[in-house]
């Protein structure tokens, strides 16, 4: 990510910060504008290119009243639960089928000896984003704008493999989530390093759509430990491929928007990015 870059994605981050503390007192475009210090015409501009929506609309799908109404009943999405208009899509954005298998007992046992892992560094609507693959599909993905370190947490996580800098096809199709366009997508294969009860816990997360929440203790429920819920969280967090396994879509139980392992201001970036993709869908098929 450029300087200019990394400074436009902070001045958005804290500008929805504080539209999501504030949002009881609606607080206008010049206000919030204010508060990163941008004329209202360019931060009006910078806002809908970073979270594909307006500041008002945003305001809207942020708060937390819309996300407690989400808990209540899982099945409306942030745009119904935000309008309650009766808009309904006829053609939701394509569910994205992602395929998890797991590493072999010897290939998580001994740190990935005998793989073989491509990686590559690329840039997304929310940063810079290391992703890497085995011979079978996915196996890394993670944001860090500091390229050595993030090499540094890759190979950490497979001591013993081999790395090669280069972008593959799994990788190219993974990546292609970020365009606007996903019913193109084919199907997305992930390779993983976890315990059974983590790929359990992973699994579950595919299942929440996009432009919905889930919390730690529903998630607990679905997979049949509902007194887990901590363990539920661990795993949540220990959560290897950014996005791709929708780990920014489980929120604490009180309507909080709660941790994240790639910074919860990243979080709530991606929350708004998915909300306002799933309304400009619902705008397009109404």
């Amino acid at each position: 990510m450029s300087t200019q870059s990394q400074i436009d994605y902070n001045r958005i981050a804290k500008a929805i910060e504080y539209i999501r503390s504030n949002f009881r007192l609606q607080p206008s475009l010049e206000e919030v504008a204010e508060k990163i210090n941008l004329s209202p015409t360019h931060f009006q501009k910078l806002f809908s290119d970073w979270a594909g929506t307006s500041p008002k609309k945003f305001l809207q799908f942020i708060s937390l009243e819309h996300a407690k109404s989400l808990l209540k009943e899982e099945k409306a999405s942030l745009f119904d639960a935000t309008f309650e208009t009766g808009l309904s899509s006829t053609s939701r954005l394509h569910d994205l089928f992602v395929k998890i298998e797991g590493m072999s007992p010897a290939e998580y046992k001994n740190g990935g000896k005998s793989l073989n892992i491509n990686y590559s560094f690329s840039e997304s609507p929310f940063g810079k984003v290391i992703t890497a693959s085995t011979e079978k599909g996915i196996c890394y993905m993670a944001f860090e704008n500091d390229t050595n370190k993030a090499l540094g947490d890759l190979i950490f996580k497979f001591p013993n493999a081999s790395f090669f800098e280069k972008q593959d096809e799994f990788q190219i199709n993974a990546l292609s989530i970020f365009n606007k366009d996903w019913t193109k997508l084919n199907t997305i294969k992930l390779h993983l390093k976890g315990t059974d009860f983590q790929l359990k816990v992973w699994e579950s997360l595919l299942t929440i759509p996009m432009g919905k929440l889930s919390t730690y203790g529903n998630l607990a429920e679905k997979i049949g430990h509902s007194k887990a819920s901590r363990a539920v969280g661990t795993a949540i967090g220990s959560n290897p491929v950014a996005f791709l396994i929708p780990c920014h879509r489980v929120i604490q139980s009180s309507g909080n928007i709660g941790g994240y392992r790639w910074g919860s201001e990243r979080k709530q970036l991606i929350v708004g990015w998915e909300s306002s993709r799933v309304y400009s869908d619902s705008l397009n098929t109404n």
